[in-house]
């Protein structure tokens, strides 16, 4: 075992507890990006490449006829291999988005095409359910499983929200466990059936899932109720029969008392489980083989890497399986003053060297099977069905690797601004206040000072119906920083200039005839008519 240092290059604010790395035809992926996807990445989804020591991400695209797919943390996933005319892809069950909003859909998520270009297109679709439909939840695993030329999905587990009728306002955001209720997905009609075994008691959540043809093992979990991590290993068998599906639950007390764990494949069916924690205070440091098989399964200690100081002295750590027998983690960063980057990562790798390189190249999302070849001449170079500009956008060069730079900084500008120094609003947990607000908290101008400034309203502690009825009439608003409510104008009306009618003039106007009468003219006039 060997642990590399990484270093991120301009993306290491994309990186938070509970994202999801996806490896679909040798190529990773991030899923569950920090915020709200940006112009530079709309679908929240960035192939991963490492290279040279360095972690960079590229953003990938969805075909035109993809579903939209929220980032969402500590969603359960699973990997569907291809199975009778079906495509390789990733099941993807509940989640959080970054407005702490639980997810209750199942995405399907493939690889659409792949350009002359060697750029990916990847493809979403939202699998519609009927049935006894798992709720929202986050923490749960979901398992594909086949037997007697079908397949199924098992959904375990999980946290959700309290009910309409029990949450308050002191336990609003309070979380449960799921009841200990096993779900059982046709993926061909979307059928759900939620199924009840005697054995499962208590509901769990950030535990393992390991599968194998027909049988599901959970290896470990947090129970909520309790507070406890109970080191059990839970075997779920299930007979995918013509008639109703048949299962068999048997609860062994022999496995490890873990959460959180990060699960590295590392052969057929053969696994090395480390990370996560054991306690509340105390990460789990040691690695453990799991391997599948006929008879069962079976654990062995393995050796863990010489883990560096700051892993060692970190609180909390997290990370996902990069490949084959590697895996990344990430370790919050601490000093003072704070560090620029807000993890350090590092790469863990299970097999041995071979001639003195590190197997990296299977987690670069670039192909490497012409790169030790000789270059073509000009003459020799041939490009079929590519355009032009394609050309700029080879996976040779770096114009489409992701760079945070580029972005806008939300933090000085728009909704996300700290506007006071009580500032409560934070784009990672922030939830709707107030009815009118959807995807961005309510704002209200301050005329106070040299062009106002904008302030939440949720942090100037204004009830609805007053925001209300300051956004309908023209009165002016101070914030508490500069009087508060009692200072209130009236915005004076405004004064409308009279309209200066000109009247028009004919521009070829016959002036009257005039007459040129005499005197002795208008005296024979005057006795002519008298």
């Amino acid at each position: 075992m060997s642990l590399q240092p990484l270093t991120a290059v301009n993306c290491a604010s994309l990186v938070q507890p509970g994202f999801s790395l996806l490896e679909l035809e040798g190529d990773v992926y991030l899923f569950g990006q920090k915020g709200w996807p940006k112009r530079s990445c709309p679908t929240g989804i960035f192939g991963v490449r490492i290279k040279k020591e360095e972690l960079k991400l590229r953003a990938i695209s969805f075909s035109s006829n993809s579903s939209y797919l929220p980032p969402l943390r500590c969603p359960a996933i699973a990997h569907f291999e291809p199975h009778d005319g079906s495509p390789e892809c990733y099941l993807i069950h509940g989640g959080r988005t970054p407005n702490n909003e639980l997810s209750s859909s199942l995405y399907m998520l493939s690889v659409d095409s792949r350009g002359c270009n060697r750029k990916v297109t990847l493809r979403c679709q939202e699998k519609e359910l009927v049935g006894d439909v798992p709720s929202a939840r986050y923490g749960h695993t979901l398992s594909v499983i086949h037997g007697r030329g079908k397949s199924a999905c098992i959904l375990f587990g999980g946290r959700s929200y309290m009910p309409p009728t029990e949450r308050t306002t002191e336990n609003w955001n309070s979380v449960v466990d799921c009841p200990p209720q096993i779900f059982l997905i046709d993926l061909e009609f979307g059928c759900c059936t939620a199924h009840t075994l005697p054995e499962l008691t208590d509901g769990q959540s950030f535990h393992v899932a390991l599968a194998r043809e027909d049988c599901v093992y959970f290896l470990g979990g947090h129970i909520l109720s309790s507070d406890c991590r109970p080191p059990r290993l839970i075997r779920l068998r299930v007979e995918l029969l013509l008639g109703s599906p048949v299962l068999t639950c048997t609860v062994l007390h022999e496995g490890l008392a873990i959460t959180s764990a990060i699960v590295a494949p590392v052969g057929y069916h053969e696994y090395i489980v480390f990370g996560g924690y054991q306690s509340e205070t105390q990460k789990h440091m040691e690695c453990t083989y799991i391997g599948l098989d006929d008879v069962g399964v079976h654990m062995e200690p393995r050796e863990p890497p010489q883990w560096t100081s700051e892993i060692t002295h970190s609180r909390t750590w997290f990370g996902g399986s990069l490949c084959k027998g590697s895996a990344l983690i990430a370790i919050p960063s601490e000093g003072n003053p704070a560090p620029p980057d807000a993890y350090h990562f590092y790469r863990v790798s299970f097999q041995k060297e071979q001639d003195g390189e590190a197997s990296t190249q299977g987690c670069s999302q670039e192909s490497t099977d012409f790169e030790d070849s000789a270059p073509l001449e000009d003459s020799e170079e041939l490009y079929f069905g590519r355009e032009p500009h394609e050309l700029e956008y080879s996976s040779d060069g770096e114009g489409d690797t992701y760079n945070e730079e580029d972005e806008e900084n939300e933090s000085q500008t728009g909704y996300w601004i700290k506007c006071c120094l009580t500032c409560q609003v934070d784009p990672n947990t922030w939830e709707p206040y107030y009815s009118t607000e959807l995807t961005r908290p309510a704002m209200i101008f301050c005329s106070r000072g040299e062009g106002g400034h904008w302030v939440h309203a949720q942090c100037m502690e204004l009830p609805e119906s007053l925001l209300l009825c300051l956004s309908q009439d023209n009165s002016k608003y101070f914030c508490l920083d500069h009087g508060g409510l009692p200072k209130q104008e009236m915005t004076p009306p405004r004064q409308m200039l009279p309209v200066k009618r000109v009247p028009m003039k004919m521009t070829y106007r016959k002036a009257p005839v005039s007459m040129k009468i005499t005197p002795a003219k208008k005296s024979f006039l005057r006795r002519l008519f008298d």
